[in-house]
C-alpha cells in the first residue's frame, strides 16, 4: 500500500497521480501522465476542496482510474482506497485470485 499525503485539492490530484503512476505496469510515459492528470482534474473539479474525501469521492476518482485504463487498453494501476482526515493517501493493488492484475491481455 502506497501513502502520500495532500494539503489542498491540487494536493489530491498530483498525490492521486503520483501514486498511480507509482505502481502503474508498464511505467506511464511523461504524456500518459499528463493525460491522467487531466482526467483526475475533471473529476476533482466536482469534489469538495476543504473536505477529506469521502467514500462516493473516493468511488469517482477509481471511476476515472478505470476509463483512463479503459481507453488506453495495456495499463494497470492501484486503486486509490481511502483519503484520512489528515490528507494521507492510501492505495490497494487490485486483484483477481490473491494475484496483481497484469496489463497486456488481461489474466
Amino acid at each position: 500500500m502506497t501513502e502520500l499525503q495532500t494539503h489542498s485539492p491540487q494536493d489530491l490530484i498530483e498525490g492521486i497521480a503520483r501514486g498511480y503512476a507509482a505502481d502503474a505496469t508498464p511505467p506511464l510515459t511523461p504524456e500518459l501522465s499528463e493525460t491522467l492528470r487531466t482526467a483526475l482534474r475533471g473529476v476533482g473539479s466536482d469534489l469538495p476542496g476543504d473536505e477529506p474525501l469521502d467514500e462516493a469521492g473516493v468511488g469517482r476518482i477509481n471511476d476515472a482510474l478505470d476509463a483512463f485504463e479503459l481507453d488506453l487498453g495495456a495499463v494497470v494501476g492501484p486503486r486509490l482506497d481511502a483519503v484520512a482526515p489528515d490528507g494521507t493517501l492510501s492505495f490497494r493493488q487490485r486483484s483477481e485470485a490473491g494475484r496483481p492484475l497484469r496489463a497486456f491481455g488481461g489474466q
